[in-house]
């Protein structure tokens, strides 16, 4: 049984969606329908869980890294002074040389400017050059006429592309088999990485099974 995904549902959990998010949901049924997400109502909560919290409950298109010197150690504390190496005046509210710190030389980060270029974009905040030449590979599978989106980034989040890219980083990590387990630890690894945000998530996730159950 195919489970519909109707924008009244999405703007009843987030009110303040950005119009292209809007956009790419009423037309995207078809893109949760290719990847299986449809098929049950604890794979689309378990989806719609994580890009809630990724998106600020679909209101973040891209990473905010303008931080002030104060917050910069509490994000990256092996980074920044007291504890780290670096002085946290000197890249406060300075988002590309911060982006280009932090994100530089990892992720498949290599050219100079790479870590503010490949910053987190879209549903799930797709970071890092890597991510991005994996979506432009897994979109364009299914869809030739994609951008690629390593050269065209900000493509991630725009209404036409960022449900597919979403979906298409889903799929790559299995998280359909993994909400099957109805295991949001699991989950939260494979989107995120690690835990950070478990408990926000979780409130999503309670959320979601109330209107996908």
């Amino acid at each position: 049984m195919t489970i519909s995904i109707e924008i009244n549902q999405v703007l009843h959990l987030a009110p303040s969606i950005r119009s292209s998010y809007r956009e790419a949901f009423q037309n995207g049924q078809h893109l949760f329908d290719n990847a299986m997400i449809s098929s049950s109502p604890l794979r689309i909560a378990h989806f719609m869980a994580q890009v809630l919290h990724e998106s600020g409950g679909l209101t973040i298109q891209f990473e905010n890294l303008n931080y002030s010197a104060e917050r910069l150690p509490k994000v990256w504390p092996s980074r920044f002074q007291p504890k780290g190496p670096l002085d946290p005046n000197e890249y406060a509210h300075n988002p590309e040389k911060l982006a280009n710190e932090v994100y530089g030389n990892r992720m498949g980060n290599t050219n100079p400017n790479d870590g503010f270029r490949y910053r987190g974009r879209g549903l799930l905040q797709l970071t890092g050059r890597e991510s991005y030449v994996e979506a432009t590979r897994s979109v364009q599978g299914r869809f030739p006429a994609a951008f690629d989106f390593v050269e065209e980034p900000d493509e991630v989040m725009s209404a036409s592309w960022c449900l597919a890219v979403a979906i298409s980083e889903w799929t790559t990590k299995n998280c359909n088999n993994l909400a099957d387990q109805d295991n949001i630890r699991l989950v939260t690894r494979s989107i995120n990485g690690g835990l950070i945000g478990l408990a926000e998530r979780m409130e999503w996730l309670k959320k979601t099974k109330a209107v996908w159950q």
